[in-house]
């Protein structure tokens, strides 16, 4: 693995006290309770925007100020909208080769970017839309850098097509980890994608991620794999993006155009179905993430012609 850096920033050098404070205070995971800063969305705020024709999106990330941040398959753009208003424009421009597909928004205001099959995690200042590093994550001849969330010290991204976790430093200078998955992970067939979503598990000691219609708890010491059991439900097939609340998990599935809702055990051994959330509005929804009472969604309509005229919107609906 190398590190390949654009501009030296002085927030890539100074963000790791920022990222320390982040996770001090809880930001790094997703919280039970909202902050005063991610107060209830005002009912005149809209539930449905659009993006640009041929944005093909699947990322979204919100941080505590009312903005979401969206990433571009397209060309690795990624386009900033106000939740207040539906307005939006492009922060960070892309170019040919890139894509953008998770992303997570720091307390310290960078933005961490899976690459998608480029096999890299970009950081881009979420103020200024300027590329502050890139990683190369691995040398492999087809990966698929597909999600990641922010825990403890350091960011941390699925690859779809390889049985690792990739752990990059949060706002600070450090080598990338590498972390093999063992124990009970199955990794889906060459040339489908597997590990997609993730987050923290409840005490903070291992990731819930979701690979081939499973829910697993990782190590993160080791990178042995649990399968988690599911009451209620068998599978979470076609599952996308996560989102963790205290013990409660939404796990977006994709193709079946549902948010299942399930109750976690503090040690992510169990998740027990509670509900379903759909909506007419969703059109393969790929990934969510939370606002105050509401889960936003970006609608990657894989279903649809993938081309420049295509529309895209993003949807929110409540929690």
């Amino acid at each position: 693995m190398t590190r390949n850096h654009s501009r030296p920033s002085r927030r890539t050098v100074l963000g790791g006290a920022v990222a320390a404070l982040a996770v001090a205070a809880g930001t790094g995971t997703a919280q039970a309770a909202p902050s005063t800063a991610q107060a209830a969305p005002g009912s005149a705020w809209p539930t449905e925007f659009p993006l640009p024709d041929g944005w093909l999106p699947e990322g979204i990330t919100i941080g505590s100020r009312p903005y979401a941040y969206m990433g571009s398959r397209a060309d690795g753009a990624v386009y900033r909208t106000d939740l207040r208003t539906g307005k939006g424009r492009v922060l960070h421009e892309g170019a040919p080769g890139l894509a953008s597909i998770g992303l997570k928004l720091d307390g310290d205001g960078l933005l961490y970017v899976a690459g998608g099959a480029g096999g890299t995690a970009r950081i881009v200042d979420s103020r200024s839309g300027e590329l502050l590093t890139t990683h190369r994550l691995t040398q492999n001849a087809a990966p698929f850098i597909n999600d990641v969330v922010l825990h403890r010290d350091r960011a941390w991204f699925t690859d779809s097509r390889d049985a690792v976790l990739y752990g990059v430093p949060r706002g600070r200078e450090g080598e990338v980890r590498a972390l093999p998955l063992t124990g009970e992970w199955v990794q889906a067939p060459a040339g489908t994608n597997g590990a997609n979503g993730l987050v923290a598990t409840p005490d903070g000691r291992g990731l819930v991620v979701v690979n081939a219609g499973q829910l697993y708890n990782v190590s993160l010491r080791t990178g042995r794999a649990a399968r988690i059991a599911l009451r209620g439900g068998t599978d979470v097939a076609n599952g996308d993006g996560l989102v963790r609340l205290g013990r409660t998990l939404y796990v977006v599935q994709n193709r079946l155009n549902k948010i299942t809702v399930w109750d976690l055990d503090q040690q992510a051994t169990t998740a027990t179905l509670r509900r379903t959330i759909t909506d007419p509005r969703f059109d393969v929804p790929a990934t969510a993430a939370r606002f105050g009472n509401r889960l936003y969604l970006v609608n990657a309509r894989f279903t649809s012609p993938q081309t420049p005229q295509t529309t895209f919107n993003a949807v929110a609906v409540p929690l």
